[in-house]
């Protein structure tokens, strides 16, 4: 049964909030850029495991009841030869809530195993997208978001380093929070009032900026470049890391976010677009895959009946498709 949507998000900003900060000290650190290469080689840090871990245990704590799929396990922390690592993440968990043992902090970053799926209600995790962003000590997101019934219903990105207004240069930290039929806010990550987000009104996609992934492993910059041409965009691409594209799109700061196939059979994985999208949908946007349909959050782990990801301010969607098919069929 999915809970009060109010309380839920309530919790999720909290638990989101909560991860931001340890990030941010993990950052701090001399040796923050240290990581384990995963099995797929992709980066995992002390603030991906240490993320994780406050975030399951504070949603235990709130719903016991509701599963949780994140992208993390602790099994490369159990190994004799990661003891300095899962130390530094017991320490930096412990800042934040000094009740947890080790073995706490174990369990609640297996918790987050649940299998997903179109029954029930679960949250989804993805404790740092944008790692590499993250060790780059650039953008990176915390990105948390509960499904009920195969549908994301509510969503929080924490953007740690991500300007709170239209300068570059000013104060950063940002977290865009949604409920489905709710809209869609940015609060300052230190505290303050919400405020509504929209997507941007362009309905001329030659005036439009896109955005795309910075890693070209991700997303293929050439196929970008030619639907770009193709639209009549001359705007150089806005490359940032992680879910923060998706806070880009809902607050204005771009009209088109592109995330295209690299490689033949690739799977979307859920954690690392449930949270965005549902912020993009609900400032007025729309997400689909690159044919047209929308994203299947209702089969697991991945978005295996999706290819690729097309968001877009709405207004520009059925064009930026239609360039996408001409461009990459």
């Amino acid at each position: 049964m999915i809970p009060d949507a109010d309380h839920a998000l309530d919790s999720a900003i909290q638990a989101v909030t909560e991860a931001a900060h340890l990030c941010m000290e993990v950052q701090q650190e001399r040796h923050s850029d240290e990581s384990l290469a995963k099995t797929d080689k992709s980066p995992v840090t002390v603030a991906d495991f240490g993320a994780q871990a406050i975030i399951s245990h504070l949603l235990a704590e709130a719903f016991p009841e509701i599963p949780l799929l994140a992208e993390e396990d602790a099994a490369a922390l159990r190994e004799p030869a990661q003891a300095h690592l899962f130390e530094r993440v017991c320490r930096h968990v412990r800042n934040r809530l000094p009740a947890l043992s080790e073995s706490d902090v174990l369990a609640a970053i297996d918790r987050g195993g649940h299998a997903g799926g179109a029954t029930g209600c679960h949250w989804v995790l993805d404790p740092i997208d944008g790692t590499k962003g993250f060790l780059r000590r650039d953008q990176y997101a915390i990105a948390l978001a509960l499904i009920d019934a195969g549908e994301v219903v509510a969503g929080v990105l924490g953007c740690p380093a991500l300007p709170i207004g239209p300068d570059p240069d000013g104060p950063v930290g940002c977290l865009f929070l949604a409920t489905r039929g709710g809209g869609a806010f940015m609060r300052p990550l230190a505290g303050g009032a919400d405020e509504p987000v929209r997507v941007t009104a362009l309905t001329d996609p030659a005036r439009a900026r896109f955005c795309e992934s910075v890693e070209a492993a991700h997303s293929s910059h050439t196929d970008a470049s030619r639907i770009a041409t193709h639209l009549g965009v001359t705007e150089p691409p806005f490359r940032i890391d992680s879910q923060c594209k998706y806070g880009a799109v809902a607050r204005g700061d771009a009209s088109i976010y592109l995330r295209l196939p690299t490689r033949v059979g690739y799977e979307e994985r859920v954690w690392d677009h449930a949270a965005g999208s549902v912020v993009v949908e609900e400032a007025g946007g729309r997400v689909t895959d690159i044919d047209g349909k929308p994203l299947d959050y209702s089969l697991g782990r991945t978005l295996r009946n999706n290819t690729g990801i097309v968001a877009t301010n709405g207004l520009l969607h059925d064009n930026v498709l239609a360039a996408v098919q001409a461009v990459l069929q």
